[in-house]
């Protein structure tokens, strides 16, 4: 199964044997413990259950991870089309899941930005600054008399961030498994020490 959960460390940069300079994003795996198996036969679809850190948690929670015996700060599930026989509750995945070469979609929550305007928040182009223009940063119009109201999904000003993105077709870069990091060329969405899901391109 080609799924973990990480944290981001950071970003680095590495020279390829033509001495092209590529921007490589360090992903940090703690264990990740395998807390439920979910097969057809019970649950009407395949899926992993993965743990990883330490937190207290209350008795029915402690009571769902006995079997791993584990009190995970994070729990995600893959679904996967198959369940083989090494995906077993108390088995540890390692970094050693994905390969160099590897396509991997990676999910976090993006940095938030607070509340933004139109010209952040939506690319709006300024009112101009000559003449008797008074409008340099408002949205504009938003709407005519009917239908009384204004459309959802208008470009308006408001949260900007904060939510869930995921980034596809990435390349693994380096595996160290001795240091339980992995790398992707490019960027991956979120801040530092922030949770990031990987997923094979298969998932």
């Amino acid at each position: 199964m080609k799924a973990l959960i990480a944290s981001k460390v950071g970003m680095t940069s590495t020279i390829a044997e033509d001495g092209a300079v590529e921007a490589v994003t360090l992903l940090l795996v703690e264990p990740n413990v395998i807390s439920q198996v979910k097969t057809i036969d019970n649950d009407g679809y395949n899926a992993v259950q993965v743990g990883t850190g330490s937190a207290k948690l209350g008795k029915a929670a402690s009571g769902h991870y006995k079997l791993a015996k584990i009190m995970p700060k994070f729990a995600r599930e893959f679904r996967v089309n198959e369940i083989t026989e090494d995906l077993k509750v108390g088995e540890t995945l390692s970094p050693e899941v994905f390969s160099v070469g590897d396509k991997v979609a990676v999910t976090g929550t993006s940095k938030g930005k607070g509340w933004a305007g139109t010209i952040k928040r939506h690319n709006f182009h300024r009112g101009r600054k000559t003449h008797g223009g008074r409008s340099y940063r408002r949205p504009g119009s938003i709407g005519s008399m009917y239908p009384q109201h204004i459309f959802k999904g208008k470009k308006m000003a408001g949260q900007m961030g904060h939510e869930q993105v995921t980034t596809r077709n990435l390349t693994v870069a380096l595996v160290d498994a001795e240091n339980s990091v992995i790398g992707v060329r490019g960027s991956v969405p979120g801040p530092r020490k922030g949770t990031v899901l990987i997923r094979g391109t298969q998932l």
